[in-house]
C-alpha cells in the first residue's frame, strides 16, 4: 500500500528495461515516450524553422527600411539622373555667375561712390549663386568642382556701357534660367533654377535704376 502511494518519479525504470529486453528485445522499451520525445524534437526543429523564417523576414524588413533612408537610393528623385542631363548647362551658369561676380567687384572699385554699396551687394549675391551652383554640382556628381583662377582685370569699359552690358547679361540669365527650369524634370533643380531666374531679373532691375541715375546729365 505504501508503494502505491509513492510518486512514479521514485521508481527504478532500469528494472523495467531489463524485463522488456527479455520479452521483446527488438522493440523500444517506451515507444510512446520515444514518440513523444521525437515529437518534441520535431516541434523544436519546426520552431527553429519559424524562428529562422522570422529572422529572415526581420532582415528583409531592415534592408527595406535602410533602402528608404536619405541618400540610400542610387537614383534619387532630386539631383539624380534627370539633373545629370543638365550638368553642362549648370556649368555654363556657374561660369556666368563667377564672371558676373568679378565684373561687379571691378565696377565697385572704380564706380561712383553712390553706386558702390549696390555693386557690393550684387557681387555678394553673385558669389552666393556660385556657391549654390557648386553645391548642386556636388549633389549631382558627388565630387567638388575646383574654381578656376582668373587673373587680370575685367570690365574695362566706361561706367554706363559697363552697366548696359551687365544689364543685358542679367536679363539673359533670367531668361535662360527660366528655360532650363522648364526643361528639366528634376523638381528640386527646377525650383532652384526658378529662384535664380527671379534673382537675375532683380539684378537687371537694380542695374536699370543705376543706369537711370548714371545717364542724368
Amino acid at each position: 500500500m505504501e508503494q502505491t502511494l509513492h510518486s512514479p518519479e521514485i521508481y527504478d525504470f532500469r528494472r523495467y528495461d531489463q524485463i522488456w529486453q527479455r520479452v521483446a528485445p527488438a522493440l523500444e522499451p517506451y515507444p510512446v515516450a520515444e514518440a513523444r520525445g521525437n515529437g518534441m524534437q520535431n516541434a523544436g526543429v519546426q520552431n527553429a524553422g519559424v524562428q529562422n523564417t522570422g529572422t529572415q523576414e526581420e532582415q528583409a524588413l531592415t534592408l527595406r527600411q535602410e533602402s528608404m533612408l536619405p541618400g540610400a537610393d542610387p537614383n534619387p528623385c532630386c539631383m539624380g539622373s534627370a539633373a545629370m542631363e543638365m550638368l553642362e548647362v549648370l556649368l555654363g551658369f556657374l561660369e556666368e555667375e563667377a564672371e558676373g561676380q568679378r565684373a561687379y567687384a571691378a565696377l565697385m572699385r572704380r564706380g561712383p561712390v553712390w553706386a558702390r554699396t549696390c555693386l557690393r551687394e550684387l557681387a555678394a549675391e553673385k558669389e552666393e549663386h556660385v556657391r549654390r551652383l557648386e553645391t548642386v554640382y556636388y549633389l549631382i556628381t558627388g565630387t567638388c568642382r575646383q574654381r578656376e583662377r582668373v587673373c587680370g582685370s575685367v570690365c574695362s569699359q566706361a561706367w554706363c556701357p559697363a552697366l548696359r552690358e551687365r544689364y543685358h547679361a542679367e536679363a539673359c540669365n533670367g531668361l535662360n534660367y527660366r528655360r532650363a527650369a522648364d526643361e528639366t524634370t528634376d523638381p528640386c533643380l527646377s525650383r532652384l533654377l526658378g529662384e535664380l531666374s527671379a534673382s537675375a531679373y532683380c539684378h537687371a532691375d537694380r542695374l536699370l535704376r543705376m543706369l537711370e541715375r548714371g545717364l542724368v546729365r
